[in-house]
């Protein structure tokens, strides 16, 4: 009987190709190209003020000669070498920036990209409400802007075929003056500028001047700020306007068009659906369409400072069908200086509501 070495064929084929594999890994680990950011992970939410780390990941094999990074097209730090760094937020708006390293070496150069996304700097302070005066409202109404001055509300209808500019008596809710809009418009936010009203239409993508004293239209404007016409406020100096995102737009006085913007955060991210607005003590309030909550903003700053909840201000059963209580929401905010009256309401709600703001 012969004795030998047996070998088994299945054990040596997976042997070779092991050895094999891990000859491959070898030189994968040694020749790779690929770079990528392994921070800031694209969209990180960084709270303002606050550091982030910033790293890469580079080929073993891939001489740097240094290294450039960016916050938007602002050079921030240069480095020649790889090591992690920290980047600040503090002085950047609220929202997206982009982040850029320019990566020297050998002769070349090469960009890699992230983004972060900068969150209001702590969470907003809460508020209830309590309820001063209820007066009458038109429910035929579907409240798209709400203004007080020298006496009266002057309000803004919306819907297609149903759109309205008025002029309203609070203490009885009768329309004292009325201009209807043409059917192919839906009317939206109003604002008073001097002796003019200036109100928006949903997706016409035109505005409308009116004298105040006589409802008379001067003029239109083409409206191509936001994506929709909402809501629409005036500080004084220039006029505040929203499309439903979690932009507030400014616009110049006398034309109407574009000068600035702002995009609006809490801690905890962007907040969308902004819509009907009031300038009060210098703070953007904003109603949060389909919602109970007003927004109170800074204007600078686009950080949500406050957060008022008007759940159960209208009864919850007021509205029976489905489609009346999608339709028909919180919307609507006036604001008398003078007296430092606060006024809300809803679309077709049967009541303006004076409200006081408590503290949670």
């Amino acid at each position: 009987m012969r004795f030998g070495l047996k070998i088994n064929p299945v054990k040596n084929f997976m042997f070779i190709a092991a050895v094999l594999a891990s000859m491959s890994a070898c030189k994968d680990s040694s020749t790779t190209t690929y770079r990528s950011f392994l921070s800031p992970m694209t969209g990180l939410n960084v709270s303002s003020g606050k550091e982030f780390d910033v790293k890469l990941q580079f080929g073993a094999e891939q001489k740097v000669d240094s290294v450039i990074y960016l916050i938007d097209t602002v050079k921030m730090i240069s480095k020649a070498d790889t090591s992690t760094i920290k980047l600040k937020t503090e002085g950047l708006k609220l929202g997206n920036h982009l982040i850029t390293a320019k990566i020297y070496g050998a002769g070349k150069s090469e960009d890699l990209t992230s983004n972060i996304n900068v969150l209001a700097a702590k969470a907003p302070a809460e508020y209830g409400y309590k309820v001063i005066k209820t007066l009458p409202h038109d429910t035929a109404s579907y409240v798209e802007g709400l203004e007080y001055h020298d006496g009266f509300f002057y309000e803004s209808a919306g819907d297609y075929g149903h759109s309205s500019l008025r002029k309203v008596d609070p203490s009885t809710g009768k329309v004292l003056q009325k201009t209807d809009l043409d059917k192919q418009y839906f009317g939206e936010g109003i604002t008073v500028i001097g002796d003019k009203i200036i109100q928006l239409t949903y997706r016409e993508k035109v505005g409308f001047v009116y004298d105040k004293a006589t409802f008379k239209k001067l003029a239109e404007f083409s409206y191509t700020t936001g994506r929709e016409g909402w809501g629409l406020a005036f500080d004084g100096q220039k006029v505040f306007n929203t499309d439903g995102s979690n932009t507030i737009f400014f616009l110049n006085k006398d034309t109407y068009q574009k000068i600035g913007s702002i995009d609006v955060f809490d801690n905890k991210g962007a907040i969308q659906n902004l819509n009907e607005l009031e300038i009060i003590d210098g703070k953007i309030y904003a109603n949060v369409y389909t919602t109970n909550e007003i927004m109170i903003i800074n204007p600078e700053t686009g950080a949500v400072e406050s957060k008022i909840d008007l759940s159960g201000l209208l009864p919850s059963d007021y509205f029976k069908t489905e489609d009346e209580k999608a339709n028909n929401v919180l919307n609507g905010i006036a604001y008398d200086k003078a007296g430092k009256r606060l006024w809300v309401t809803g679309k077709k709600w049967p009541h303006i509501f004076q409200i006081e703001l408590v503290k949670k």
